[in-house]
């Protein structure tokens, strides 16, 4: 309301400029009006400070005062519009997150930033056109008709709307013609910023084939394809602007054609003159900008609706109202699969009909080959997705029954890829907590053989790890990814190829400390190399999408022609275990078992 009234004030104020330079004028002109024939001391020859003088300083005064006026509506309505944008952003952010991963697994990073992006520049100059320009101009209109009606004659009110008529059917006829050419270009620029973000992710992949002039290339197939459509959008608008001008110079040649009329007849003064002149040149300026805010506002729209559009979508997994939530006691969970079928596409089945249980307080190990469905496990026990028969329970409550916080923070997990955030590595390691003291942080970093690397680096903590933490090894990723798990402390733990990027004595020291982390806690690992869940209590075996094996190390072994056994015999490169040694008392089997991982140093030397 304040934006307003000033804008009103400006308007005001800035009409009356024209009358002011009229004023001044005919002043000089001999043709004053009677109330400016008056100086201050009486005589027009010897005073310096005459009406004249006082109405050239009126006329300064009204055209900054108008400029003070515009400046500080523009001031006070950025509050809010920028208020706007930044909650209608922040809405929009948060509801990227509500989605479901398979949204996230088919967008394009590069398009969505680019269509939020331009949706909230779009927002925020609808608000201010149609406020401050759009309506504004429309009123101006009607005030300069007005007084032109009032003061010089209705032949110029008609004139004047002739002209503005015409001004805007052209416009809006030439810029509807040359929005396909911005169309093109926006797409253009989407599609040149999906392929550079692409490609400068992949950076090592390029580097690995030699692939930067192919990349190169490919990049700028669409920056021609920009540059095309720019040229068309700039040649466009050189034809808008001419044609914007010709129809008001004609405008203006009206109406000093009928002034100049009046002059002679001696109805009018030059003043006049120059009031009809200035009163349509000063729409001009509003006017010019026609074409641009049409476009623009209709661009707007279309950026808006695409931003918006991203609110419409919802996600399939959804909260059920009244969902009870999760209160675990004394790190005591249970998790029963019964039954579960899943498929991430028709034809493909991954669970069909999986049954099994992790017991409190154990340690439960999956494996498998690859595609069997161990990593969608962890996907449907976050509820990342549902599954599509069958049941997940924990504690006896079915997941789907349960508030999504209060399910997801009570399972940590350590991902098979780690991806870190592009910040210092203790922002990645207190992520697993932000609350969490930096002691707590660093213990954490202890726990997984992760402080002594930290330290002997320049920044210590405070080290950049780059985007995707690409400045980190493999081995150094994990073990932040391993802390950050250990630092949320949930009462059950995930880790899906924990240990998959270390070496044997890294992974022999972190998997001591993680029987220290996981103790008394109920853990799931999902496992390729079997030496890292030697000591778990239950292991299963999956085979097309069910339990094929299940029991301990021993058990599994002793299953002749066993899955289990012949994965376990893969990865030995004698296909024979040796003796232990004592000195690796530290596993959960017998220090003397034939099937003790340690006992053999080149037990990491394969893989399935």
């Amino acid at each position: 309301m304040a934006a307003l009234s000033l804008l009103i004030t400006a308007k005001l104020v800035n009409v009356s400029v024209p009358f002011l330079l009229r004023d001044v004028i005919d002043y000089y002109n001999g043709k004053a009006p009677e109330f400016l024939k008056l100086t201050f001391d009486g005589t027009l020859s010897n005073s310096f400070i005459t009406a004249g003088i006082c109405t050239i300083f009126a006329y300064g005064i009204a055209r900054t005062t108008s400029s003070l006026f515009d400046e500080l509506r523009n001031s006070i309505f950025a509050k809010v519009a920028h208020n706007s944008v930044r909650s209608i952003s922040r809405n929009i952010f948060l509801h990227l997150h509500s989605l479901d991963l398979s949204y996230h697994l088919n967008r394009r990073t590069g398009a969505l930033s680019k269509s939020i992006d331009r949706g909230t520049r779009g927002m925020s100059f609808i608000l201010s056109s149609l406020l401050f320009n759009i309506f504004p101009t429309a009123v101006e209109i009607g005030m300069v008709s007005a007084l032109f009606t009032s003061t010089l004659g209705s032949e110029f009110a008609y004139m004047t709307c002739g002209s503005i008529g015409m001004y805007s059917i052209a416009t809006l006829a030439i810029t509807q013609w040359r929005t396909k050419f911005r169309h093109e270009m926006n797409q253009a620029d989407n599609d040149a910023g999906n392929k550079a973000v692409d490609s400068l992710i992949n950076y090592e992949t390029v580097k690995y084939f030699n692939n930067e002039k192919f990349e190169a290339n490919r990049y700028d197939k669409y920056l021609a394809k920009y540059e095309k459509a720019s040229l068309k959008t700039t040649s466009s608008l050189a034809l808008l602007n001419f044609t914007q001008n010709a129809i008001f110079s004609g405008g203006l040649i009206g109406v000093m054609c009928l002034a100049a009329n009046r002059i002679q007849t001696g109805e009018l003064t030059i003043g006049d003159l120059i009031l009809a002149n200035t009163l349509l040149f000063q729409l001009s300026i509003p006017l010019n900008f026609l074409g641009s805010v049409y476009r623009e506002v209709r661009q707007g729209l279309v950026d808006m609706n695409q931003m918006f559009s991203i609110l419409y979508l919802k996600p399939d997994i959804l909260e059920k109202p009244g969902a009870n939530e999760l209160s675990i006691l004394n790190n005591d969970i249970t998790l029963k699969l019964e039954n579960v079928h899943f498929r991430y596409v028709p034809e493909k089945p991954i669970l069909q009909g999986l049954t099994l249980e992790i017991p409190t307080g154990k340690k439960v190990a999956i494996v498998g080959g690859s595609g069997s469905g161990k990593s969608t496990i962890v996907r449907l026990l976050y509820r990342l997705y549902d599954t599509e028969n069958g049941k997940i329970r924990i504690n006896n409550e079915e997941i789907r029954d349960l508030q999504l916080n209060s399910l997801r923070k009570n399972i940590s997990i350590v991902p098979q890829d780690s991806v870190l955030f592009h910040d210092t590595i203790y922002y990645n390691l207190a992520y697993g907590r932000p609350n969490a003291t930096k002691d707590e942080v660093i213990e954490a970093s202890k726990m997984a053989d992760l402080h002594e690397s930290v330290m002997k680096m320049p920044d210590g903590y405070d080290t950049l790890v780059g985007e995707r933490g690409l400045k980190l090894s493999g081995g150094e990723k994990q073990r932040v990814a391993i802390a950050r798990a250990i630092l949320k402390n949930a009462p059950f733990v995930i880790y899906d190829e924990a240990t998959s990027s270390l070496d044997a004595i890294t992974e022999s020291n972190i998997m001591k400390s993680l029987k220290g982390a996981v103790d008394k806690r109920t853990s799931l690992f999902i496992a390729h190399r079997l030496a890292t869940i030697v000591d778990a209590d239950i292991i299963y075996v999956l085979e097309n999408g069910k339990v094929a094996e299940k029991g301990n190390h021993h058990e599994l072994l002793a299953i002749k022609n066993g899955i289990y056994s012949k994965l376990w015999t893969s990865q030995n490169v004698h296909g024979v275990e040796p003796k232990s040694p004592k000195n690796h008392s530290h596993n959960h089997g017998p220090s003397n078992s034939p099937e003790d991982p340690h006992n053999s140093h080149d037990h990491h030397s394969c893989c399935t």
